[in-house]
Parts: structure tokens; sequence; C-alpha cells
């Protein structure tokens, strides 16, 4: 715009120089045409074609500036719309990763607690076997003989001993051995590990394995299959002690497949129970299918007695439509005739 308030400035002081070297003096002193005169009047005209055509690139820059302007506004109001929306789904991302951080620490407080840790096992495997088990087949904290009280015990049929299940995994050395920097605190921790598993192991067969009335082997439950995974990759010694202890150790994985095993050995025993209904439920259906076969051979032996009585009817019809017929055209039969009609 400066540029072209310039050029105006310019083309006035060059028209008011024109108009003044044009201006008509008295007739007796009339020049002769100046040609620098119609030199500077062409030069007028070229600046002022000058002018309107920067005047018409001005408009055209001021248009494309003005939409490349908007365009760019609305893009922008797009981009921060999106940035706002993305913003947002991160604060919400953020407010569930604090919540579950919380729930984290709230875990990490109660696996840290004896009792709670105890209490988290023992919830996780009572869940598995309510889900798999109906209520007749299994009790919680249930009172030996001995006066000892299980975490759980499974009735399987056909067997009068119970099935011993432990839920609770001492975790103290899983935790310093996970926080071991030094061999010297990992072969601590090491040893920690066996030490209070092999423990467990040995309180488990001395309190719960009661010849006649607990069938072996009994369940020490770890209510983790990453613990699970560590003690048989790096504690194979333990596992085989528990072995020899009669001491089955399973995570909840293999504990939901025990399960699954007790459901299936429990439907053969129901179907052994009711073998004897069944035979005879099958022998009665037996003399169902029978009597249904006589009364099919009756049925069948009217029918054809039915079938053998309208041949005869037929028979008999015939012999009379053909009587009639004689009679009819006045072609009387001979009186011995008269007898094959009886």
């Amino acid at each position: 715009m400066e540029l072209a308030l310039i050029v105006l400035a310019v083309a006035v002081v060059v028209g008011a120089l024109i108009l003044a070297f044009a201006r008509p003096k008295p007739a007796a002193e009339q020049p002769v045409s100046d040609p620098r005169l119609d030199e500077v009047i062409r030069g007028q005209g070229a600046i002022a074609e000058q002018f309107r055509q920067t005047s018409v690139q001005v408009e055209a820059l001021k248009q494309r500036l003005g939409d490349s302007l908007s365009e760019n506004a609305t893009k922008t109001a797009e981009t921060l719309g999106g940035i706002g929306a993305r913003l947002s789904v991160i604060d919400e991302a953020q407010k569930n990763i604090s919540a579950l951080s919380g729930q984290v620490v709230s875990l990490q407080q109660v696996l840290a607690n004896k009792q709670s840790r105890g209490a988290f096992g023992q919830a996780q495997m009572e869940e598995i076997v309510r889900d798999g088990l109906p209520v007749s087949l299994y009790d919680f904290q249930f009172t030996l003989s001995n006066r000892n009280r299980p975490d759980c015990v499974i009735r399987i049929p056909g067997n009068k001993a119970l099935l011993v299940i432990d839920s609770k995994f001492p975790l103290e050395g899983f935790g310093l051995l996970r926080n071991a920097v030094s061999d010297e605190e990992k072969k601590s921790a090491q040893a920690q590990v066996r030490n209070t598993v092999s423990k467990h192991v040995s309180d488990i067969a001395e309190k719960y394995l009661i010849p006649g009335e607990v069938q072996t082997p009994a369940i020490m439950f770890v209510p983790s299959e990453s613990l699970y995974a560590d003690l048989h990759d790096s504690f194979a010694d333990v596992i085989q002690k528990a072995h020899r202890a009669n001491v089955i150790v399973v995570s909840p994985n293999i504990l939901m497949l025990a399960i699954n095993t007790i459901q299936t050995v429990m439907k053969d025993a129901r179907m052994r129970e009711q073998a004897d209904q069944i035979k005879q439920e099958v022998g009665a259906l037996l003399n169902d299918v029978r009597l249904l076969s006589d009364r099919v051979l009756k049925l069948q032996s009217h029918f054809n007695q039915a079938d053998a009585d309208i041949k005869n009817i037929l028979i008999s019809t015939g012999k009379i439509t053909g009587r009639a017929e004689r009679i009819e055209k006045v072609e009387l039969a001979p009186p011995e005739a008269a007898k094959s009609l009886i």
C-alpha cells in the first residue's frame, strides 16, 4: 500500500507540472509545440497505466493474502481442536495410570503383609474351587481329626479320603531375591527361599497328611504363575523335596486343570452309581419296543385281512355289475347261471 501511495504522489506532481507547462498563453505569444512536453504527457500516461496495473496487483495480493490468512486460521483452529482432544485423551489416560498405580501400591501393601498375602492367596484359591465344583464336594477351613484346619478340602466321589489344599505360600524370600543387587545378596535370598519353602512343605506334610483321612499328595497353592515358574527354574531341588514329601506345588492354571479333572472323575462316579438304574430303564425301554412291535404286527394282520375282504367285495360288486348290465340289455342267462351269484 505504501508503494501505491508513493506512485500516486509522483503522478500528482507530474500532472501538476504538465498542467503548468500546458497553460495557454496570449494569442500574440503562441509558442511552438514543445516535444519535451509531449514526452512528459506520454510518460504520465505510462505512469498512470503502471499505477493502474500496480493497483490491480495490490488488490490481487490483498485477496490472496486474505484467503491465505483465512485458510491458515481455519487449519490452525482445527489443529488446536485436535490438540485439545488429544490432551483430553492424555489426561484421561493419566488418570487411569494414576488409579492403576494406586491399585498396584495397594496390591504391594497386601502382598507385603503375611496375613493379607495369605488372605489374598486363599481368596484366589477359593474362587477357582467355587467356579469348578458343586458345594457338596468341598469345604473351606475344614477341621481334621488332629484339630488342624487346612484352607480347603475336596471330596472326590468314590474315595473317603479328603484332598487337602494349602494356600499360605511364603513370599518374603522371593521379594529379597528380586531386589538383590550383589551376588551375596542373591545367594542369601536364594537360601532364604529354599529354607522357607522347604519348611512350608514340611509343615503341610506334618499337619495335614493323616493316613486314611487325607489322601496323598497334598496341594500347596502358589497364587502366581511367575513365582511358580521361578520355583521350577531356579529351585528344582525344592520341588523334588516337595514330591518326596507327598506335597505337589500348583499354580492357578494347574489348580484349574486339577479341578476340571475332578469334575470328570465326579461325572464318571455318578455314571457308575446310576448304572443299575440306567440298566433298568434300558430294559423297560426294550419291553416297550417289543410291545410296540407286537402291536404293529397285529395291526398289519388287520390290514391284510381288510385287504382280502376288500378284494372279495370288489369281486362280488364286479359280478353284480355284470348281471345288471345283462339285465339292462335283456340278456338273461339260463337258471343255472344264477347260482354263480350265491
